[in-house]
C-alpha cells in the first residue's frame, strides 16, 4: 500500500490550524492581555503582546501537531518492537528552520526597536534618555525610600506630596530616584516600570489616556516591608489636577520651607538632600 505524503499532509494541517486558531486566539484574548489601555505606553505593550502571541501560536502548533501526528501515524503497532528505518538529515529542512527562526528573531528585534523609539515603552532610560518622548512634559519626581513613595512637582514650586495625581492626555516625565536602597517604581496599569537607584535619576515617559486609579508597587526587593510598599495613583482631568495641586500647595506650605531644593537626586541625610 502506497504511503501518503506525510510532509504535505502535515503542512496542510499545520497551516490550516494556524490560520484559524491564531486570529481566534488574538480576538478572544485581546480584551484581557495586560497591562490594559490606560496610557499610550500601556496600549503599546498590549499591541506588543498581541504580536508576540500571534508569532508564537504557529510555533506552538507546529510542535504540538507534529507530536500528535507522529504518535498517530508513526507509532509501533502492537506486538514486538522492531528496528525502524534509518533516519537521515535533510538539508532543506535544516536550512528552512535556520532561515525562518532567524527572520523571526530579527523581525522582533526590529519591531521592538521601532516601538521603543516611538513611545519610550514606559521603561526607565536613565538620566539621558536615548528616545525622549516628543512634546513638553509635566515633570513629576518619584522619590522611593523604605517603604513608601513620595512625589515632587518641580513645575509647582517643588511641592512634595505622598500622593501621585496626573492629568489625562498629558505627557508626563517621571524622574525616578531613591534616597536609601534600590527600589523599583511600577505603575502597572500605565505600563510604567523604572528602577529607583540611590543618587541616580531614571527617566520614564507616559501619556495617560483613561481617567481613574492605577496601582503603584515597588518591584524590587528592598527590605522586610517590601510587600507593603504600594500606593494608588489617580488620573484626573486637567482642571481637577489644577485644583488638586493648588490644594496640595496650600496644605504643605508650612513644611515646604524645610524641604531641600529640588534636584534630580538626593543624599539620604536631611542636610545632604538636594545636593
Amino acid at each position: 500500500m502506497a504511503q501518503p505524503n506525510h510532509f504535505r499532509r502535515f503542512m496542510a494541517i499545520w497551516l490550516l490550524s494556524s490560520a484559524v486558531i491564531t486570529p481566534v486566539s488574538i480576538i478572544l484574548l485581546a480584551p484581557v492581555i495586560p497591562p490594559g489601555n490606560a496610557s499610550v505606553q500601556a496600549a503599546g505593550h498590549v499591541t506588543d503582546n498581541e504580536v508576540l502571541l500571534a508569532m508564537s501560536i504557529p510555533v506552538l502548533l507546529l510542535v504540538v501537531i507534529y507530536l500528535v501526528y507522529a504518535a498517530m501515524y508513526f507509532r509501533e503497532s502492537s506486538g514486538a518492537v522492531s528496528e525502524g528505518p534509518a533516519i537521515r538529515g535533510d538539508s532543506r529542512v535544516q536550512i528552512a528552520w535556520i532561515v525562518i527562526t532567524t527572520a523571526l528573531v530579527l523581525g522582533l528585534a526590529g519591531y521592538g526597536s521601532a516601538e521603543l523609539i516611538n513611545d519610550g515603552a514606559g521603561s526607565g532610560q536613565g538620566p539621558n534618555p536615548a528616545f525622549p518622548a516628543a512634546g513638553k512634559p509635566l515633570k513629576v519626581q518619584v522619590i522611593a525610600q523604605q517603604w513608601m513613595f513620595t512625589y515632587r512637582y518641580p513645575s509647582y514650586g517643588g511641592i512634595e506630596t505622598p500622593h501621585l495625581v496626573i492629568p489625562d492626555n498629558q505627557l508626563v516625565q517621571f524622574n525616578v530616584t531613591s534616597i536609601d536602597v534600590i527600589h523599583s517604581f511600577w505603575a502597572y496599569q500605565l505600563g510604567v516600570k523604572a528602577d529607583a537607584n540611590p543618587q541616580q535619576n531614571n527617566i520614564a515617559y507616559v501619556t495617560p489616556t483613561k481617567l481613574g486609579s492605577f496601582s503603584i508597587r515597588c518591584a524590587e526587593l528592598c527590605g522586610i516591608w517590601h510587600g507593603y510598599m504600594y500606593d494608588t495613583g489617580r488620573v484626573v482631568t486637567a482642571s481637577a489636577f489644577q485644583s488638586w495641586i493648588n490644594s496640595q500647595q496650600k496644605k504643605f506650605a508650612p513644611i515646604a520651607k524645610e524641604l531641600p531644593p529640588y534636584a534630580t537626586t538626593y543624599l539620604p541625610t536631611p542636610s545632604g538632600r538636594g545636593t
